[in-house]
C-alpha cells in the first residue's frame, strides 16, 4: 500500500525500513509535520503515517479525503490530535499503536525522579567544571515516601509497580481501577486525597476535555506542598502558567516534563541555533528544579521496533480487507470526554 509518512526523523525511517521488509508497503518518508499548510503532500496518498504532533483536525480530513485518503495510521496511542468524528463522517479509517512499551515510559518517569530527588543533572554539570562540593544538592530517600499514579492504565500500573519495589506507599486514581494495580500494592483512593497526600505525583492518564488542564492552580493548592509532579503524559494535563506560579511559590518543589502542551513548535527538531520564541517554556527552563525531556520517554529500541511492526500490520489488515485490530472509533472518543 502507498503510504505517506509524516514528520519523519531518521530513527523513523530506519526502524519502519527495516519491519517493511515483511511487509513490502510503498512508504514515502516525508520530514514536515501533516498541518493545513503541508496536507496536499498526501494527496494521492490511500494512507498516511502521522505522529503526536501532526494535525489532522477536521479540515484536514477533508482535504485527506478529497485527495483519496482512505486510512490514518498513527504511530502512537494517543489519538487526542485526530479528529475521529470528522474522519469517521468521511468514511476514513484511523489506527493506533495502542501498546508499543509500557516499560519505556515508566522507566523515563522514574528517571525524571530520581533525577529530580537527587540533583543528578547539576551534580553532573557541576563534576564537568571542577566542582565537587555537596551543596545545595541534598535529596531523599524514596523508601517510605507516598507516590501518586493518576492514571493506571499499562503504564501507570508499571509505574505503580517500579515504586513498589523502591519501598513507596503507592496511592492510585483511575474512573476504572486496574486489579492488577491492586495486586501490586496500590490502594485507589479519590483524586483530592491522591493529591493531598502523595510526595510525588505522576500523571498516566490520557487528554480528553475533562483531563484538560487536570493540573490547575487550584489543585497545586490542593497538593501537598513541595510536592514532586511528573508528567510523562500529554502536554495540556498541566496548566503550565499554574504550575509556574506553584514553583515560584514553594507550592511545588520539583517538576519533570517529558511533555509540554505547547512542544509541537519545539520538539524533535533541532532549536540550538534559535532563540525560542516561547516565553512560559523559557520561564522554565530558569528553575534549578525542573528538569525537561523533549517527548523521549518513549525512545527506546524495543518501542521503535513495536512500534513500527504494529503500525505496519495495522495498514496491511486495512490493505486486505479485514477490520483493523487498532481501530480508534468515535465512540472511544466519547468514552473519554
Amino acid at each position: 500500500m502507498r503510504v505517506a509518512v509524516f514528520s519523519t526523523r531518521t530513527y523513523d525511517r530506519q526502524y519502519l525500513e527495516e519491519a517493511n521488509r515483511r511487509y513490502g508497503h510503498d512508504l514515502t518518508f516525508l520530514e514536515m509535520s501533516l498541518d493545513g499548510t503541508t496536507v496536499a503532500l498526501a494527496d494521492g496518498f490511500p494512507a498516511i503515517c502521522v505522529f503526536v504532533n501532526d494535525q489532522v483536525n477536521a479540515d484536514v480530513i477533508q482535504r485527506l479525503a478529497d485527495g483519496g485518503t482512505q486510512l490514518v495510521a498513527l504511530r502512537s496511542a494517543g489519538f487526542n490530535h485526530v479528529d475521529v468524528g470528522a474522519a469517521h463522517d468521511a468514511g476514513m479509517t484511523v489506527v493506533r499503536v495502542p501498546a508499543y512499551s509500557p516499560h519505556a515510559v515508566a522507566e523515563h518517569t522514574v528517571a525524571l525522579m530520581l533525577t529530580l530527588n537527587r540533583k543528578i543533572h547539576r551534580a553532573y554539570a557541576r563534576v564537568r567544571e571542577g566542582n565537587f562540593a555537596l551543596g545545595q544538592l541534598l535529596g531523599f530517600d524514596l523508601h517510605d515516601r507516598t507516590v501518586g499514579v493518576v492514571g493506571t492504565g499499562r503504564i501507570g500500573t508499571v509505574v505503580a509497580r517500579i515504586m513498589g519495589g523502591f519501598g513507596c506507599r503507592v496511592l492510585a486514581f483511575d474512573p476504572a481501577p486496574n486489579p492488577e494495580c491492586e495486586r501490586n500494592g496500590a490502594r485507589y483512593v479519590p483524586l483530592r486525597e491522591l493529591l493531598g497526600e502523595s510526595d510525588i505525583v505522576t500523571l498516566h492518564c490520557p487528554l480528553t476535555p475533562k483531563t484538560h488542564h487536570l493540573i490547575d492552580g487550584a489543585v497545586v493548592e490542593a497538593m501537598k506542598r513541595g510536592v514532586m509532579l511528573i508528567n510523562t503524559s500529554r502536554g495540556a494535563l498541566i496548566d503550565t502558567r499554574a504550575v509556574i506560579a506553584g514553583l515560584k511559590s514553594g507550592a511545588i518543589g520539583y517538576l519533570g516534563l517529558d511533555v509540554y502542551e505547547e512542544e509541537g513548535d519545539l520538539f524533535f527538531r533541532d532549536l540550538s541555533d534559535h532563540v525560542i520564541q516561547d516565553d512560559v517554556f523559557a520561564r522554565l527552563l530558569t528553575f534549578p528544579n525542573v528538569v525537561i525531556t523533549a517527548h523521549q520517554a518513549f525512545f527506546t529500541i524495543d518501542a521503535l521496533r513495536n512500534i513500527a511492526e504494529t503500525t505496519l500490520d495495522n495498514i496491511r489488515t486495512f490493505e486486505q480487507g479485514h477490520e483493523p485490530r487498532n481501530l480508534v472509533t468515535p465512540a472511544m472518543v466519547q468514552s473519554t470526554a
